[in-house]
């Protein structure tokens, strides 16, 4: 009988210790399952320089490049030059086959000597018949034929004249020079090929460039082109020189654009921008790729904040509006366009403002706090405020309206800031290295 009521009590005991086990796990559960206060990094709003700066990729171009280009049909007899060879201005570069513009040359002084015999003949018969027609001997009419005869016969000698100076031009032509100093950078015709002279086509035998004189082409997108002026300072970065930044000067700004992808969603429009190179390494080679950042504007000790902070939400937080609006800061972040009903039950479209979350001890008044944020109690709490920002550098927006010096506000996370908090949103800082975040919870 004792036995027996020992085992009673040790089963009541053994079930009451698991029913009690089991309460504490639910309590535990339910009060760690709830909301928690939204951790977020801050940073306090200084004055900052901001620059900013319009970049853009491109190629990099000597200013001044010639092409050398044959003006008569001949065969390349010499070319005197090779590929990176410096030249002078005036130095013999190709020599063409001479032999039919020699010939040529020969047969117009044939042409000429002939034409001033004929000249000379000419001029004695007109001397003549100028005396026979004193004495009138010969009539007006005969005299007349020796004159015309006597002029027929200097225009023969000043089309001698022309045809001997154009052979002689043809002639020298089978040598060509360089127009002006530089490095000679493509060769695209071998000795033993033939060059086609044509006046309404060049056929491009060599070029040479000014490598002292170099330029970046970049190409500008037409929504940061209207930024851009001539005189504008650029930063370079030359992809095959690493760790070394390049200044230059914009020097031209393209009047027409060039479109790619015309008529599909791809379809981008840019403007070529030339920027004049202010030191050029002895290194660099014409084609290398480039990256200029230009620097279109610049503040000087100016309210900034970073670029990241800035987020968008409606103009005034709509908190257990309707099933849809029901205070779910995430709904309300996704759902840009709605904001609230119109008498008619229709959407009213309400346009998104930019805002900024300031860190602050107490509440908005003003504003209220969704049901799901009642029983969470953080350390500070956010303030929706609006601003509106100006210049912007490649990591801080200039503040022009909406806070001052010194306000803390939100600059993480991503999640946070773009979709979590809203006003009077219970938050903690995050701490460097490991801390155990300390939630209090508001018994309702």
């Amino acid at each position: 009988m004792v036995k027996k009521t020992r085992k009673k009590r040790r089963k009541i005991i053994i079930i009451s210790i698991i029913i009690i086990i089991i309460v504490i796990g639910i309590g535990v559960w339910m009060m760690w399952s709830g909301e928690k206060p939204i951790e977020v990094q801050t940073e306090k709003v200084r004055l900052q320089k901001i620059i900013h700066k319009v970049t853009a990729s491109g190629k990099l171009q000597p200013q001044i490049e010639v092409n050398i280009s044959a003006n008569i049909s001949a065969l390349i007899m010499e070319i005197t030059v090779e590929e990176g060879d410096s030249v002078r201005m005036g130095q013999h570069l190709i020599s063409l086959d001479r032999t039919r513009y020699e010939a040529a040359l020969e047969q117009t002084y044939s042409q000429l000597k002939s034409a001033k015999a004929s000249l000379v003949e000419a001029t004695a018969r007109k001397v003549r018949a100028e005396k026979l027609y004193g004495e009138q001997l010969i009539s007006s009419q005969d005299l007349e034929s020796v004159v015309a005869k006597f002029e027929l016969a200097e225009s023969q000698v000043e089309l001698a004249q022309a045809a001997l100076i154009t052979t002689m031009d043809d002639l020298s032509k089978t040598m060509l020079l360089a127009p002006r100093s530089g490095i000679v950078t493509q060769i695209h015709k071998e000795a033993g090929e033939q060059a086609l002279g044509s006046i309404f086509q060049a056929d491009v035998l060599m070029t040479i460039a000014d490598l002292s004189k170099i330029e970046v082409v970049v190409e500008v997108n037409e929504n940061d082109v209207v930024d851009v002026s001539v005189g504008d300072t650029a930063e370079i970065e030359i992809d095959a020189i690493q760790d070394s930044i390049f200044y230059g000067v914009v020097k031209e700004i393209s009047q027409v654009a060039k479109t790619t992808a015309m008529g599909t969603q791809e379809q981008v429009t840019n403007f070529d921008v030339k920027i004049r190179m202010l030191e050029v390494p002895e290194s660099i080679r014409q084609g290398m790729s480039a990256t200029a950042s230009i620097i279109t504007d610049v503040r000087e000790n100016v309210p900034a904040i970073p670029i990241q902070a800035l987020t968008v939400r409606l103009p005034k937080p709509q908190w257990n509006e309707s099933e849809e609006l029901s205070g779910d800061p995430q709904a309300q972040s996704n759902n840009q366009s709605r904001s609230r009903r119109n008498g008619d039950g229709s959407w009213k479209k309400q346009k998104l403002v930019e805002v900024v979350f300031v860190l602050s001890d107490t509440i908005d008044t003003k504003g209220s706090i969704p049901d799901k944020w009642k029983k969470v109690k953080g350390d500070f709490f956010t303030l929706q405020r609006k601003v509106k920002v100006g210049l912007s550098s490649e990591t801080h927006y200039e503040v022009l309206s909406g806070l001052r010096e010194g306000d803390e506000i939100v600059i993480g996370s991503y999640k946070a800031i773009s979709r979590e908090l809203e006003n009077n949103t219970p938050v903690i800082k995050k701490q460097n290295g490991n801390r155990k975040n300390r939630y209090k919870w508001r018994q309702d």
